[in-house]
């Protein structure tokens, strides 16, 4: 094709060659500074979500691995909206939380709840911040199980159990539990419960004498906890955002990572249903050690 007896159609795919590249352009630069590894080093607040009831700690845990190697990501915060959960899924964050707040500022920002196993982690920030009416507290540790015994005796069943020793079918919910395994498992809650409290005393600077007393199980609001000394400030996620600036030393408004938006899907919606049933199901009863605030 001769351009010269053609010069608008050749004006117009320059045009259109031209525009397109104009429009990869944009999206190519908007896509890297809007990058949690951003190339142009712009100082970073990123949030961390913990919420529901705390069994499975790997999700949480990547992410905070991830944001410990980001060097332009200045501070953590961990939203929690959580009653609690297991103990050892609770005590992994709590330990990976005191690793990152030796290179990083970390502050905990409470959600509706943040009681129990969600306490106990965001006893390891640096600074918690929590909403006047924040439902937080329940320093304590909780076994629970059924016993079925009777109704299986009713529908004509009868359980069968080999052991290999006379406590391993402890806290079976098929008969009731001896005087020698409520006193094996009082052993181990008390342990657990002073571990508890030992970390609630550390990370909040406060003597174990004063911690102790209301270590009991209750709950406080946050305006309780703040006169208590078991948070540091009262306000919104935003002003923990503004306290998280402030500590690391960010100048001006700080670019905030925000936990990615999840799309609706009622598929989803059902299972998480049913999942929260299995789980107070399985809280009710499997024989374990739960940090977590039983509504009722």
């Amino acid at each position: 094709m001769n351009r010269r007896k053609h010069p608008i159609l050749a004006g117009m795919l320059v045009f259109g060659v031209l525009l397109g590249l104009f429009i990869i352009s944009l999206w190519v630069l908007s896509y890297i500074i809007g990058r949690e590894d951003s190339l142009f080093g712009v100082e970073k607040v990123a949030i961390v979500e913990i919420r529901g009831v705390i069994f499975d700690p790997q999700p949480v845990i990547e992410r905070l691995v991830k944001y410990r190697k980001n060097e332009t990501i200045k501070a953590i915060i961990l939203r929690i909206d959580s009653p609690g959960g297991a103990v050892g899924p609770a005590q992994e964050i709590y330990a990976e939380v005191k690793k990152i707040k030796k290179e990083k500022k970390v502050l905990a920002s409470m959600g509706s709840v943040a009681a129990s196993g969600g306490y106990y982690v965001a006893c390891a920030a640096e600074k918690i911040v929590a909403n006047p009416g924040s439902i937080t507290g329940s320093i304590g540790v909780v076994v629970e199980s059924l016993n079925v015994e009777e109704l299986l005796r009713k529908i004509g069943l009868e359980p069968m159990v080999v052991k290999s020793g006379k406590h391993k079918d402890l806290g079976s919910p098929t008969r009731k539990m001896t005087e020698d395994e409520r006193k094996l498992l009082q052993e181990v809650l008390d342990n657990v419960h002073e571990q508890f409290i030992q970390a609630v005393a550390e990370g909040r600077n406060l003597p174990i004498e004063k911690v102790r007393p209301i270590a009991d199980g209750r709950i406080f609001s946050g305006d309780q906890a703040f006169r208590l000394g078991l948070v540091d400030a009262l306000g919104s996620l935003e002003d923990a955002i503004a306290l998280a600036s402030q500590m690391s030393g960010i100048k001006g408004e700080p670019d905030v990572i925000y936990p990615e938006k999840r799309k609706f899907s009622l598929l989803e919606f059902i299972l998480q249903g049913i999942m929260q049933k299995i789980t107070e199901r399985l809280i009710e009863t499997h024989p374990s050690f739960y940090f977590i605030f039983s509504r009722p």
